[in-house]
């Protein structure tokens, strides 16, 4: 009894109690799962476990809003499934993490979500949730969109404008899933590249010759990711609804997000570790393997100064959340492309490592304080996603996910002491600044340096509800303001000239239709600036008949016997 009334009973003594907004030195007592009491001298029921945090900080559990567990892609399964990748994310501080569906064109959304679940309810050893990828469009698409919020916890959905013919929509169709997404209450994601241009820079790179991972970066420049992240900016602001973008991985991209932030659309960004810590100089190593290694999408950025740009953007606020998008694959998977870099699959891993790297690059490094890391690794992702403030924030009545973090301990990253899957880490021999000590998940303590207590299946899944505030509390109100009407007045009267019908279009002249006369500049005068002569030999009056000579009269200036 006295064993088990410890495993339900956490006190947490001494340590500084981190939230998006504050820091405060404070005891932490936990309960069945939920946080009771925080604050000084706290009356404690005897038989709870004591976690000594003296010199450390105690945080809200990570949220890692994007990984790919037990998925397949480009021909390769991905390494880790919801076992050993939940248990990498505990290890990392990460007490939650946001998987992604992703059907095949014309597969059902609502089979591809069941199929996830039943793999990932046996196995996760930590809070997941789900984003469900609309890879195509249609009726049947829309219609199982309403049930997966409506019935089965879901309310996101990532979209793509790059990988075409596998997951590409057109403008058109983005347009009017994202109207749909504002109808549901959706979060809308969206992979912004522009994917036709990709396609043919990358067949134009294979024609030259250029077959290696080089390729990756050269066939998809960041002007491809700035154009197409304001595309989409304006196709949401169009359909009205709020924009999630996701994997911003340049400085042309990030600026075009701050410049529609300061316009006042309803836009949110997300970059990952990857991004804000790797440049892609990695491409051009002379090791294959190491060079294949760091091929993800968008490629990471040949500019040495965009990690730290984004890392910036991070601290800042125009970038609101780090995801891992881990996406781990083994060396010999990468090497399916070893004759042609379009057929090496995309992704890095991270899962593990995504709250060290970030503490040691973004708060050691200057760029954001431990509260601007704790926005940005949990409270924002918890807001986003509608789970705030029952995770994300240490206070009485939310969830218990906490971690013990210590600033001032280290760590050296290795493939060899990793515990996601794989024989790569993009961060091989980083020291850390920054590393979790504990970690409690749902009241559980789940790893205590370097331990694990935690049973595969015992994650949860977490439905998340639709119409979050931090998102659509502005875009409803905004959408009152600009609401457009039509003019009040009385309906016109008078004659209406007959259109007669001799097989010509009866609607108005087009764009291509070519006026009679240019329109001049100037009132209604002649612009002598604008000459009607050509050089090709026909001239503007050549329908006019020819005179051979003409006798003036009175010419200004006074009679003459010349012949003109």
């Amino acid at each position: 009894m006295l064993l088990r009334s410890a495993m339900v009973r956490i006190l947490i003594k001494g340590g500084k109690v981190v939230n998006d907004d504050c820091t405060q030195e404070a005891d932490v007592y936990i309960e069945n799962g939920i946080i009771q009491q925080v604050g000084k001298e706290l009356m404690i029921p005897g038989g709870a476990k004591v976690i000594d945090a003296s010199g450390k900080l105690v945080l809200p559990g990570g949220i890692d809003t994007s990984v790919h567990l037990e998925e397949s892609f480009m021909n390769a399964t991905t390494v880790d499934d919801f076992y050993s990748g939940t248990k990498a994310a505990l290890a990392g501080g990460t007490t939650m993490v946001i998987g992604h569906v992703l059907p095949e064109k014309n597969e059902s959304l609502l089979e591809a979500y069941e199929k996830c679940r039943h793999s990932a309810d046996s196995k996760a050893c930590c809070d997941y949730a789900l984003h469900i990828g609309v890879t195509w469009w249609g009726p049947k698409v829309r219609a199982e969109m309403e049930k997966l919020v409506r019935d089965k916890g879901v309310n996101s959905f990532q979209m793509f404008m790059a990988y075409k013919d596998m997951f590409m929509l057109r403008d058109s169709e983005l347009f009017q899933v994202l109207q749909h997404c504002k109808d549901i209450g959706a979060i809308a994601r969206v992979h912004a590249e522009n994917g036709e241009l990709v396609s043919e820079g990358a067949k134009e790179a294979l024609d030259l010759g250029i077959s290696g991972p080089e390729g990756i970066e050269i066939s998809r420049p960041e002007e491809l990711e700035a154009e197409a992240t304001h595309r989409a900016i304006t196709i949401a602001n169009r359909a009205h609804c709020p924009i999630y973008l996701v994997n911003v991985s340049s400085m042309s991209a990030g600026d075009v997000v701050a410049t529609a932030k300061m316009q006042g659309k309803v836009v949110h960004g997300e970059t990952t570790t990857a991004h804000t810590v790797l440049n892609g100089m990695q491409y051009y190593h002379q090791d294959w393997s190491h060079a294949a290694a760091h091929v993800t999408v968008p490629p990471l950025r040949l500019d040495p100064n965009t990690p730290n740009f984004l890392m910036s953007l991070l601290g800042n606020d125009t970038l609101n959340v780090v995801g891992s998008d881990h996406r781990p694959f083994t060396v010999k998977q990468k090497a399916m492309g070893k004759d042609d870099f379009t057929k090496i699959p995309h992704g890095l891993p991270g899962i593990q490592d995504r709250m060290s790297v970030i503490w040691e690059k973004g708060v050691i490094g200057g760029k954001m304080d431990e509260n601007r890391f704790v926005a940005v690794t949990s409270s924002n992702a918890a807001k986003i996603y509608n789970l705030y403030p029952r995770k994300g924030r240490i206070i009485p009545g939310a969830d218990a996910d906490v971690v013990v973090w210590d600033p001032e301990g280290s760590k050296i990253i290795s493939v060899e002491n990793q515990v996601q899957g794989g024989d790569i880490n993009p961060y091989e021999g980083l020291r850390c600044h920054g590393v979790p000590i504990v970690t409690i998940s749902r009241g559980r303590l789940v790893y205590e340096n370097g331990m694990f207590t935690c049973a595969e299946g015992s994650g949860k899944f977490c439905p998340l509800r639709t119409f979050p505030d931090y998102l659509y509390k502005k875009m409803v109100q905004r959408e009152k303001v600009s609401a457009v009407k039509a003019v009040e007045r009385e309906p016109y009267t008078g004659e209406v000239v007959a259109v007669a019908n001799s097989g010509k279009r009866e609607t108005g002249s087009s764009d291509l239709d070519t006026p009679t006369r240019p329109c001049t500049r100037h009132g209604g005068m002649r612009d002598l600036h604008e000459s009607s002569f050509s050089l090709s030999g026909a001239q503007i009056d050549d329908n006019i008949p020819k005179r051979s000579s003409a006798r003036i009269l009175a010419p200004p200036g006074g009679r003459s016997s010349g012949i003109w």
